[in-house]
């Protein structure tokens, strides 16, 4: 099961994948995008430079996704286990359209035609859903990514995607204060994992 934490800049979801990854209870492979590979430090150098080239910067995210993909994404799930991912394809459709928006007619449809030929789409997407107005005052905005306006963009390009495929999406209120958000997050990952993976076996050697 490949599950993925979305949302827009300051929206909680690293410290909603960190207490995942302290606290899941079942094996699983934590990751993120971008990656700490050489392809994600490049993307970093973008996103640090305010006059990079939209165009370019989505491939280094696309490059970046793809080694992902390779590396540690379908090793893992090949292998059996859950990957929970803080940041995936979603993100790029996002963002990416957001900062193509002048460049591109539908830069949300080309973005998607480039990936769908080779990413693993996400089994379950946890969306912590907050305004850009708090986003941008969480995350305090230091970078171009983290404007009010461009998030607001952001946000409208995600809402897209729900609503191309809501039955993959949970929406979680992150306006909220961090314990209860938490909270949601943890119950609704429960729900999402196999069976076997989220309630123990009666039958094994720890339960006798």
């Amino acid at each position: 099961m490949l599950l993925t934490l979305e949302g827009i800049d300051g929206s909680g979801k690293t410290t909603a994948w960190e207490a995942l990854r302290d606290g899941l209870g079942v094996p699983a492979t934590f990751t993120r995008e971008p990656t700490d590979s050489w392809y994600g430090e490049a993307v970093e150098r973008s996103v640090a430079n305010p006059g990079a080239d939209p165009l370019a910067e989505l491939f280094l995210y696309t490059a970046d996704h793809a080694a992902h993909l390779s590396r540690t994404v379908r090793p893992a799930l090949e292998a059996g286990e859950i990957v929970v991912s803080d940041r995936y394809s979603d993100s790029r459709y996002a963002y990416q359209s957001a900062t193509l928006a002048d460049v591109l007619d539908d830069p949300l449809a080309y973005i998607r035609d480039v990936h769908r030929p080779f990413t693993r789409p996400p089994d379950a997407t946890i969306y912590l859903d907050v305004s850009p107005a708090t986003g941008a005052e969480r995350s305090g905005a230091t970078n171009k990514f983290e404007q009010r306006e461009y998030l607001a963009v952001v946000r409208e390009q995600y809402e897209r995607l729900i609503d191309d495929d809501p039955d993959r999406f949970v929406r979680i209120d992150a306006e909220r204060p961090r314990d209860a958000v938490l909270s949601d997050v943890e119950a609704a990952v429960e729900r999402l994992l196999p069976e076997s993976e989220s309630e123990p076996d009666p039958d094994s050697e720890s339960e006798r």
